[in-house]
């Protein structure tokens, strides 16, 4: 046999070995679904759950199937600590609020694209490029999370008080309305959605949207728009998340000041978040 054909055949088996590989570890994760579809909920998890406001708010049927999502997410995900030791804590708030946007989605497997979630014990300095006008600077900037690449990052510090209460911020929301967004490829405030529901989301999130741009970078005051704040004005993917975040931690005044934004959530997210959390 000369080399091209010793060649091909190496290719072969090592693209059998990968496909091999491929299979196994589909089976491995479709027999872990299955499997805790019955299993029983940790009580520790049931604990922590009861300290979070919107849980407790749930129905009993919302409850079981957020139990179920929150389980396929702690064992399909990889959370690492960085500077932080990584508890159950941490992974029981992290899945509650990422599954609670999936609540209505009929998500088999939650997040399908995301591997990891990075945990940090506070803000962190990242170097980010900005392009004005055609001219690219790049600074470092402090975040508290970031959704890019297979990979949220949290810092607990923030996250973990805004979780165990009903405010307008949640960190942990905010990031996984970017992971929503993103699923269909592109990060630009419109999420996976039924075609019927499309063009009305575009409507009105872009005109929310342009009028809290104008406002914040026109320099004046905000007005009923302060619910979302300057930082809502960067693009229409922080506007969306900014959004998610005040649909279920201050639904009430989303419904009385933007009632047509509080109604194509609702109509996204499938709950009517002023009657369960309001």
């Amino acid at each position: 046999m000369n080399y091209y054909g010793a060649l091909f055949w190496i290719v072969v088996a090592l693209g059998g070995v990968a496909f091999a590989l491929f299979g196994l570890r589909r089976h491995r994760r479709s027999k872990l679904l299955r499997e805790l579809e019955t299993s029983p909920f940790p009580e520790r998890y049931e604990a922590i759950l009861l300290r979070t406001p919107h849980f407790r708010r749930l129905d009993p049927e919302d409850r079981e199937a957020l139990r179920r999502l929150l389980l396929r997410f702690i064992h399909t995900k990889e959370f690492i600590g960085v500077g932080i030791g990584v508890n159950d804590e941490m992974r029981v708030l992290i899945a509650f609020y990422a599954c609670l946007l999936l609540l209505r989605k009929n998500a088999p497997l939650p997040y399908p694209e995301l591997s990891t979630i990075l945990i940090y014990p506070d803000a962190v300095l990242i170097e980010q490029n900005r392009n004005d006008g055609g001219i690219v600077t790049s600074e470092e900037v402090e975040i508290d999370g970031q959704s890019a690449n297979g990979t949220v990052v949290i810092t607990w510090d923030a996250a973990r008080a805004e979780a165990l209460e009903m405010g307008e911020a949640n960190l942990i929301l905010h990031e996984f309305a970017h992971e929503l967004d993103f699923m269909d490829g592109e990060i630009d405030g419109v999420p996976p959605m039924d075609a019927s529901q499309y063009d009305r989301w575009v409507e009105v999130l872009d005109r929310e949207f342009d009028a809290l741009y104008a406002l914040a970078h026109g320099g004046e005051e905000l007005g009923r728009y302060d619910l979302f704040g300057p930082d809502a004005a960067y693009d229409e993917a922080e506007f969306f998340a900014v959004a998610t975040e005040r649909f279920f931690g201050s639904p009430a005044a989303l419904k009385e000041d933007f009632p047509e934004l509080y109604d194509r959530l609702e109509a996204y997210y499938e709950i009517d978040a002023a009657g369960r959390f309001g």
